[in-house]
């Protein structure tokens, strides 16, 4: 590791235990407006868990405590009843194609993080991804501390364990695989500053919006790593920041799920390579889309299955008049 990276991992990582709730009101109470905290789930087809998720924050720091000011589900239409769950549960739920009608939304996990900016106030944004299980609040109040106590921090994520649980088998450091495959790879050998970072993809994290309105976002899966990379060029790497809190349960996908996970992972690394001038390939070398396999039941022959692997992004969305619109 870097010694940079080193020095950082030492002093920019903390447990969710190191800054106690009355410390963190107290910083809130004391920031006024710029302390205001907006807590969103990107959902799709999460009825199962998402009531969960929104009922811990709504009792624990919404009611009880009052950390979160704003609590937001962005459903990117849902076939199940997730959005009737969350709403019940005491969310404010979005949907993502009310949000910028006049642009056609396009699938994938960036583009409701992105879209979300325009609906949400809190000058902290803090995303949780809505499959969560055995929901703690820490893992809102842990990672907003930080934003909260220090004004030299301007990102923060969350660290855990992140255990493979798999037709009743688990095994305790099993999750992450595209991370461990993928990203942190990537991480290590083009972004080394970076390497410190324990879970890079993970989908809980907090920023202050004046950051996140100043990013591109990648609309799919690579919103993650492009958020970090781009945090990193923009305001350095110690203004980011992780917390510890604990353990992380929830669905995981099947291999092929992954593997299109890991291309279009891979797709926005390299868009920022190119960005910055420190890739150079034929536009045929780098050809976006993933072929994966299928056995057909009748014929028992393989299938191929073409799958784009995309790399639109929307622009920082202070560019947008209806945003500024929005924030006046």
């Amino acid at each position: 590791m870097l010694p940079e990276a080193a020095s950082w991992l030492r002093r920019r990582s903390w447990t969710a235990a190191d800054r106690p709730l009355a410390e963190v009101l107290a910083a809130k109470r004391a920031a006024g407006a710029a302390g205001t905290v907006s807590v969103v789930l990107p959902a799709l087809d999460e009825e199962s868990t998402v009531g969960g998720i929104v009922e811990v924050i709504h009792r624990e720091l919404v009611e009880r405590v009052p950390l979160v000011d704003e609590l937001v589900v962005v459903d990117s239409g849902s076939a199940d009843r997730t959005a009737e769950v969350a709403a019940a549960a005491g969310a404010r739920v979005v949907h993502r194609d009310a949000i910028l009608p006049r642009l056609p939304a396009v699938p994938g996990k960036g583009e409701v993080l992105w879209r979300s900016l325009l609906a949400t106030t809190g000058a902290i944004v803090c995303f949780i991804d809505a499959d969560l299980r055995e929901f703690d609040p820490a893992f809102v109040s842990g990672i907003v501390g930080p934003l909260l106590t220090d004004p030299g921090i301007e990102l923060v994520k969350a660290m855990y364990d992140r255990p493979l649980e798999a037709e009743g088998a688990v095994v305790p450091a099993g999750g992450g695989r595209v991370t461990e495959l993928v990203a942190r790879p990537l991480l290590n050998l083009h972004w080394p500053q970076l390497a410190g970072f324990v879970q890079p993809l993970g989908g809980e994290y907090a920023a202050r919006r004046s950051l996140l309105e100043r990013l591109p976002f990648p609309t799919g899966y690579g919103v993650e790593l492009g958020l970090l990379v781009d945090a990193l060029d923009l305001v350095g790497l110690d203004a980011l920041a992780q917390v510890d809190v604990g353990v992380r349960h929830h669905r995981h996908q099947d291999s092929q799920a992954l593997g299109r996970m890991a291309a279009t992972i891979y797709r926005t690394a390299l868009e920022r390579l190119d960005r910055t001038h420190r890739l150079k390939a034929a536009e045929d070398l780098a050809r976006p889309v993933l072929t994966q396999f299928s056995r057909d039941p009748r014929t028992r022959e393989f299938t191929a299955h073409g799958h784009p692997v995309t790399a639109l992004e929307r622009p920082p969305v202070i560019e947008l008049p209806e945003y500024r619109e929005h924030r006046s």
